[in-house]
Formats: structure tokens, sequence, C-alpha cells
């Protein structure tokens, strides 16, 4: 899984959240053969046989600060002034459902599409419950691991060893860490450091890596003559290993966009994080996290949004769009939501809107499931759900189940204590 985080960001509560390990293409310092060795030891050290994932592929779009749900795809006309705001909603192409103006593009791919508008969150500035499905209080101390964690912990069996399964393109977070799945599953960030990783050092011709992999191989056999048992030899298979994965360039060249017709390129002008994210699925990358925008708007909330809901717009529609041409809509499950809606009246003093956890929506797109529908609903006012409430889990584990991956499934934490995935998993059924 990769998360595209970006830059750091300063949330009202005044706390700074940056990407705090960056450091090593795998977080924590760790080279591309620490991050091998570090795989097969957990796998190796796993109680019975993990079932593999179907090899199915997720893209989280993280919306940081917390979107107003309210107007984007929960629109209110027919409430009072205060709490309609300044947007009106529009026809999709699916009868009875309506979104915002601001999602054109969205609107005329709504059967490709659906949102869940009965969403229960809390009051957190984290991603820690969307990416975990527990709060950000709770994993300070539970230390859950982050959706694409978990994928990267059922595909360590892989055959395919130059594709890491988990990738942020925002960085590292809560909500991306590996919790008690150990750091051989946290996210690869393909940046700084981590981007460093993939690529060949100027002058380092592939005939010089040939022969400094020949040249390892030999401090390796004089190594061997000083332990001969079985875990240098295993050492020497994950060295070996992090050379092919660089010299293969299978991510790296994902990473490249240059690569990408320029027509193309124009339609992602500004959102290539979006693009960016579809050349990593198409490459075989389990799950790739991004993130866009800052949706904190507790002043200026519709001048901010007319900036950056027609862009979100143009990036969810030609993501989506691309998949269905290239034939992965089923393959490929998409999921954008933010920690929390905002509040359904405007505060008078800065024309925004303030936390929501009561109430807020999700959209979902591809991974076999239902299309083309609007679940669930709120009261006239935006307030709270009308009808099938749904807490954040209840998506996580809909989202697992069109992965192929049981949400009952159980891993053994640190303290040797088997561990749910998720302890709420009830499914979104309307999605199924």
């Amino acid at each position: 899984m990769f998360t595209l985080l970006g830059k750091s960001r300063k949330f009202c509560d005044g706390l700074q959240r940056r990407d705090f390990l960056r450091i090593g293409a795998f977080g924590a310092g760790l080279t591309l053969a620490d991050m091998l060795r570090a795989k097969a030891m957990a796998a190796g050290s796993a109680s019975g046989g993990i079932p593999q994932t179907k090899q199915k592929s997720a893209i989280m779009i993280y919306l940081p600060g917390g979107p107003s749900h309210m107007d984007m795809w929960d629109l209110k006309p027919d409430a009072p002034a205060e709490y309609r705001g300044e947007f009106n909603p529009i026809k999709t192409n699916v009868p009875g459902v309506q979104i915002c103006e601001h999602f054109p593009m969205q609107a005329k791919m709504w059967d490709k599409l659906a949102v869940v508008r009965s969403l229960v969150s809390v009051d957190e500035h984290s991603d820690s419950l969307v990416m975990t499905g527990y709060s950000e209080q709770t994993n300070r101390t539970q230390s859950h691991p982050s959706f694409g964690s978990v994928v990267s912990k059922l595909r360590s069996g892989s055959a395919e060893n130059s594709i890491p399964p988990f990738v942020s393109l925002r960085g590292m977070s809560i909500g991306c860490e590996p919790g008690y799945l150990g750091v051989a599953h946290r996210a690869f960030t393909p940046d700084g450091a981590g981007l460093d990783n993939l690529r060949v050092r100027s002058g380092f011709t592939m005939e010089r890596m040939s022969d400094r992999k020949e040249l390892l191989t030999a401090f390796d056999s004089i190594k061997r003559e000083v332990d001969t048992g079985s875990t240098m030899k295993g050492m020497d298979a994950f060295a070996g290993r992090a050379f092919d994965m660089i010299s293969s360039g299978t991510v790296r060249k994902a990473l490249d966009l240059k690569n990408e017709d320029p027509r193309t390129l124009d339609r992602y002008k500004g959102i290539e994080q979006f693009l960016t994210a579809r050349r990593l699925v198409e490459a075989g990358v389990g799950c790739v996290t991004l993130a866009y925008g800052g949706w904190d708007t507790h002043s200026g909330n519709f001048k901010t949004l007319k900036k950056q809901l027609p862009e979100l717009d143009r990036g969810i529609a030609n993501l989506i769009q691309d998949l269905h041409d290239r034939g992965m809509e089923d393959d490929v499950v998409t999921v954008c939501w933010g920690e929390f809606g905002r509040t359904p009246k405007i505060n008078s003093s800065d024309a925004g809107r303030d936390h929501w956890a009561p109430a807020m929506s999700a959209l979902v797109a591809g991974g076999g499931l239902k299309m083309g529908q609007a679940i669930g609903s709120t009261n006239a006012r935006g307030e709270t759900p009308k009808d099938r409430p749904y807490k954040v889990p209840a998506l996580l584990a809909t989202l697992y189940h069109a992965m192929g991956i049981d949400p009952s499934i159980t891993f053994t934490n640190g303290s040797g204590r088997p561990m749910y995935i998720l302890d709420e998993r009830n499914t979104v059924s309307e999605l199924l």
C-alpha cells in the first residue's frame, strides 16, 4: 500500500501532522534487504498458514481535516439558508440521486459510483479511524494495523518480489502504521530516501550493479564459513531480492509519469497523485493511499470548497474512468473520505462549518461492489442518520470483503494474543 500525503498540515487543534517516518525506504532506516528479511521473519513466526488475499487492489483517498458532507454528496436544498449553504444540487445519471453542482464529472458517471451518507465517526483529527477502524487514542495503546498493512501481511508469500504491497503517497501517520503486525508491513513511501532506494545511483550502471552483487556474494561466502546455518543463506537471498527490486524498476517506472501519454498528463494536471495511484495498482501494488486538499474549514468554507471540489471531482472521475477503460473496475476498490463531517449549521462569524462526527459521507467505487446508488440518509438538516446508520468500521469491513479478505481474521499481537483486524465487523449490506 502506498500513502501519498504531501506537505505537513496544521489543523485547528494546533497540532502539526507531517510525515513522521521518512527515513529509509520502508521506515525506521530499513534498507530494502532489511525489509525483505523482516517480512520473511514475520511470516515464518506466524502460527499456522495465513490465507492469501485475492490479487485485488485498493486506492484509499484521504481528505485531511474533515470534509463537509453537506456541501459534497448530501446537500439539503430545502433546509434553512444557514444550513443549506451556497451550493446547489445537480442530478446524476442515476434517477433520484443528486450531488453538489461542483461535481459535474461524477454526476455524469454516477452509475460507476456509490455514496454512503449515513456514516457515524468520532471527533478526532486523525486518519486512524478510517484507515484502521480504531481511533488514534485507542491505537496509541493497542496498535491496530492499517488496512494496507493487513494487505501486506496477507501477501507476504507472494511470488512477486519486486512490488511493495502497500504504498503511501502521503508519508507515514498513525493510520498507516502496521501496529502489531510489525515493521515489515509498514507502507513504502516513494519520496525522499524511500524514492532514492528505487533509483540506481548516478554513474552506477547495470553492469556495475552486477559486479557489486557478485562482490557481495563473495563476502557472503566468507561469512558462510563462519555461520554455516540457514540464517546466512536466507540473508543472501534477501540481499539478492533487494537488488532485483531496484534493477527491475517496476515501481520506479510506475512513479515516472513521463511514460504517460501527454493527453493523459493534461487530464491529470495539478492532481497527478491520482494518476500515480492508478499506475501503481496497474503495476501490482495491493493498496495505495493518497491525500488531497485541506478540509478543516472553520472559516471560509465555501471559498475553500469552490477551489477544491472541482479538482477533487476531476481526480475521482479521471481515476475511476481510467480503471473502467482498462477493465480494472472489479479488481480495484476505491474509497474517498475524511475523518468526520462538518456542522450542518454554518457558524455566523466566519462562514465556516465546524467538526461534526454524528454524520459524514464516503464515496466508494469498484471492487465488484454495487454501484449507482446513495446508501442511507440524514435528517432534513443533515445532522444525524435518518436511516441505515453505519459506523466507520462497517465500511472498512466492506472494503476488506471486496479485497477477498475475511474481516474476522485474527493475527497475534506482540503479547501473543489473537486479535481481530476489526472488532466491529458488520458490513454495508447494500454494497454487497
